[in-house]
């Protein structure tokens, strides 16, 4: 199945971004961002950072205080039937003229839902500023995806911070996006990973200087602190990838395929893949991202038959909800869907995404979340209890019951069954 991801917001009042960022193919030079209920929190309007600001470095980021809006994890209490979790993420997130970031922040605050953005570094990096970047196994300035503009970096730096006020978490997703076997992710050694998540993070630290917006206000966070995990390029490196990042302190990686079980830990990271759900008229199973419907509908064209648009976007909105259902009524294991901000096949995948924000996240019982917030939660359960629930296969739910299933001791038999007390 193809995994593979070839892609690749103003403070003050500005017009859409002066050119538009434009496709990843290699070469490029200004990326277009992506490639790739019962328990509602309340929504407030973004908090201006509180009490403490302390600008770090060039003041491209400052230190504010804890993240607004981030619920305090709670274990699951013996019997407790688990919430079911829903994780949208976007790879390569950055504001450009289709305003696709802006867009989907606006449908997750009328939504409760929080999202993870994996930003990449080189869309905070203006093109006359490329030498910076050294990518492992490429020559210096390389990038597959290009670098920005200062539009383009104001424009994404305003989405970034605004998304982080919100609740929402900032990721990343590196910097040239290179992929297969030519110097490609999936080659680098721990090392080289070490060089890029080093730069990926330099990028997003030092925007300010690099750019020359210094009257901009910062990112209103330490992002050394606050970067705790990514998806890779293509889905290609995790290996070495994770065995970097966990000796850097990241707890997570979402680079991955598996099916829709509990997740475990691999290296010392939560494994966060992205999961196989049902394919709408196919037998065989879809991972949860856009740019793998798209392979499998028309191919690497990007914008093939437009009057297969609509079919195509509503088997993706199904295939994700058949795949929800499946588990919101089976073994709860969390959903991960993987996206980009981009308008393949006339946005029908953007429709197809909104669509199931839309339906899922104001359902009971179903929290829509960050990565960041599930990791919090996983790491707050009784390791024996979140052991149990991965021995629940794909869509299964307890026979006897949630109750019965996480209890301290296993709830009476009803009646009229093997086991059951006497009347």
């Amino acid at each position: 199945m193809a995994a593979t991801q070839r892609i690749a917001a103003s403070v003050v009042a500005a017009a859409a971004c002066a050119s538009s960022l434009a496709g990843c193919a290699s070469g490029t030079d200004t990326p277009r961002p992506g490639a790739h209920g019962a328990q509602r929190p309340e929504h407030r309007p973004a908090q201006p950072p509180r009490n403490v600001v302390r600008l770090i470095g060039d003041g491209s980021t400052a230190y504010t205080g804890a993240q607004p809006h981030m619920p305090r994890p709670e274990r699951l209490k013996p019997g407790e039937k688990p919430p079911q979790f829903v994780v949208f993420s976007w790879d390569g997130a950055g504001e450009d003229s289709q305003k696709l970031f802006s867009h989907f922040r606006k449908v997750a605050k009328e939504n409760n839902a929080k999202m993870t953005f994996f930003l990449s570094g080189v869309y905070m990096l203006p093109k006359d500023k490329r030498d910076l970047y050294r990518p492992p196994q490429h020559t210096p300035g390389s990038s597959d995806i290009g670098f920005n503009d200062e539009q383009g970096i104001a424009d994404t730096a305003r989405q970034v911070r605004l998304a982080w006020l919100e609740g929402h978490e900032i990721g990343t997703h590196f910097n040239g996006h290179f992929c297969g076997p030519d110097g490609g992710v999936g080659q680098w050694s721990v090392d080289e990973w070490k060089s890029e998540i080093d730069q990926a993070k330099q990028f997003v630290k030092t925007w300010k200087t690099t750019s020359g917006l210094t009257d901009l206000p910062p990112l209103p966070f330490d992002y050394d602190k606050e970067l705790i995990g990514a998806r890779t390029p293509c889905l290609e490196g995790q290996q070495n990838f994770m065995k970097a990042a966990s000796e850097l302190g990241f707890r997570y990686d979402s680079s991955g395929v598996n099916n829709q079980v509990w997740p475990k830990k691999r290296h010392g990271l939560w494994d966060l893949s992205m999961q196989l759900v049902p394919f709408p008229g196919h037998t065989f199973e879809q991972l949860t991202m856009d740019y793998n419907f798209m392979v499998n509908q028309s191919g690497t064209q990007t914008q093939g038959d437009p009057a297969q648009y609509d079919h195509w976007g509503n088997q993706m909105r199904d295939g994700l909800l058949k795949g929800f259902y499946r588990a919101y009524d089976g073994n709860r294991a969390p959903l991960v869907i993987g996206n980009h901000f981009e308008s393949w096949n006339g946005g029908t995948y953007m429709r197809a995404v909104e669509d199931v924000v839309k339906e899922v996240c104001t359902k009971p019982e179903v929290r829509c979340v960050s990565f960041h917030q599930l990791v919090d939660w996983l790491d707050a359960q009784d390791p024996q209890v979140l052991a149990r629930l991965r021995t629940l296969e794909v869509g299964e739910a307890p026979q006897r019951g949630w109750a019965s299933f996480l209890s301290a001791r296993p709830a009476p038999a009803p009646r009229g069954v093997p086991g059951a007390p006497r009347p």
